[in-house]
C-alpha cells in the first residue's frame, strides 16, 4: 500500500501580474528573494516568506523519499483563492493558477496529483472550472471553508458539492481568511485557534444547516487540521442538540455524532493522543496522514504522528494510505 499524503500545497514560481491580466488591485505576487526564497506579496504588504520547495518538484520529491512518501496531493495555497473578487475576475485567477499547478505536477505525475481551486463565490463558474480542471488531469478540488458570510451550506455551495458527488471528484476543505484583532494578531493566534475553530465551525455547518442530508452520500469530502476542534467537542454538540434541539437542530435530521461517516479528515494534530481521539471518534476509515507540507508549521517527516501512535498494524496502514488511496478513488 503506497503512503499517501494528502495536505500539501504549492506556490508558482511566479504568475501574470494579475493586475494587468482580471483587472483590480492588491494581488498576490511573488517578489523573489534569492534562488531558493521568495516572500508572497499582498499589493506592498508581505505575506508570507516561502522557499523553492513549493514549486521545485525536484526538491518536493526528494523530501518525500526522506520521509517514506510515496503520493502526495499538491493543493493551492489559500491566499489565491480570490472569493472576495467578482465571480468573473476569481474564475480567470483559477484557471492561471490552475494550469501552473500542472507545470508542478507533470514532473512526476505518478507520485504528485494535483488538486483545483474554484471561484466558489459563483456556483455556476466554480462548476465550469472544476471541469474544465478535471478534463486537463486535476484529480480533486480544494476550497476554502466560507465565502464571506456564506458557509459550506449556503445554498449555492451546496450545489457546487453536489456535482462535486455527481462528477465523482473528491474535496479538501482548509480554512482560510480568519478573523483578524488585537487578541488575535499575537502569537499566530489566527493559526493556532482560529483555524481549528473555522474547520469546527463549518463542519458543523454542514451537520445542522443540513448540508449532509441534501448531498448524495457519494461525496468524498474531507477537512484539514484534523477536522479541527470537531472530534474533542462532539459530545458537548450531541448534547446541545438533544437538550436544545429547538434552537440546535437547524436542518439536520440526525444528531451531530451520527454523521462522521459523511466526512474524512487528515492527521495534522502532532499528537500521538489526539490522532488516537480523532481515530476514536472518525473511525480508522475516516483519518488520512496529511503534512501541510511544505509549510513551518506542518508535519515533517511526513506521518511521523502516526507510525508513533502506537495503533494496531491494519490501521496505522489504512491511516498512512489505504484510506486516502479510497479518497481519491485510486
Amino acid at each position: 500500500m503506497p503512503v499517501i499524503d494528502v495536505h500539501s500545497h504549492y506556490v508558482p514560481a511566479g504568475w501574470p501580474d494579475l493586475a494587468v491580466a482580471v483587472g483590480g488591485s492588491d494581488w498576490p505576487s511573488l517578489r523573489i528573494d534569492s534562488a531558493t526564497e521568495a516572500t508572497i506579496m499582498l499589493g506592498e504588504r508581505e505575506f508570507r516568506r516561502v522557499t523553492d520547495a513549493c514549486w521545485n518538484a525536484d526538491r518536493r520529491l526528494a523530501e518525500m523519499d526522506e520521509d517514506g512518501v510515496d503520493i502526495q496531493v499538491v493543493s493551492p495555497t489559500p491566499v489565491f483563492f480570490s472569493y472576495a473578487r467578482s465571480g468573473g475576475q476569481a474564475a480567470e485567477v483559477s484557471a492561471i493558477f490552475n494550469d501552473l499547478a500542472l507545470d508542478i505536477t507533470a514532473q512526476a505525475p505518478d507520485r504528485l496529483l494535483p488538486f483545483c481551486q474554484v471561484p466558489l463565490q459563483d456556483p455556476d463558474a466554480a462548476c465550469r472550472e472544476l471541469d474544465r480542471s478535471i478534463a486537463n488531469g486535476h484529480v480533486g478540488v480544494e476550497i476554502g471553508n466560507h465565502v464571506g458570510d456564506r458557509d459550506l451550506d449556503d445554498d449555492g455551495i451546496v450545489t457546487f458539492l453536489q456535482h462535486c458527488a455527481a462528477t465523482s471528484v473528491p474535496v479538501f476543505v482548509h480554512p482560510w481568511d480568519m478573523t483578524s484583532s488585537p487578541r488575535l494578531d499575537r502569537w499566530m493566534s489566527q493559526w493556532l485557534v482560529s483555524m481549528p475553530a473555522e474547520t469546527h465551525l463549518s463542519v458543523l455547518a454542514m451537520i445542522l444547516g443540513g448540508a449532509f442530508d441534501r448531498i448524495s452520500a457519494d461525496l468524498r469530502i474531507a477537512f484539514a487540521h484534523g477536522g479541527g476542534s470537531f472530534a474533542f467537542w462532539t459530545g458537548r454538540a450531541d448534547n446541545a442538540w438533544q437538550q436544545r434541539n429547538d434552537i440546535v437542530r437547524g436542518r439536520s435530521e440526525r444528531r451531530p455524532s451520527e454523521y462522521v461517516d459523511r466526512f474524512s479528515v487528515d492527521s495534522v494534530v502532532f499528537e500521538a493522543s489526539a490522532l488516537r481521539l480523532l481515530v476514536d471518534v472518525m473511525g480508522e476509515g475516516g483519518v488520512m496522514m496529511g503534512s501541510d507540507y511544505p509549510y513551518p508549521l506542518g508535519e515533517r517527516p511526513a506521518g511521523n504522528v502516526i507510525r508513533q501512535a502506537g495503533l494496531p498494524d491494519d490501521q496505522t496502514t489504512s491511516l498512512l494510505g489505504g484510506n486516502a488511496a479510497r479518497f481519491l478513488g485510486l
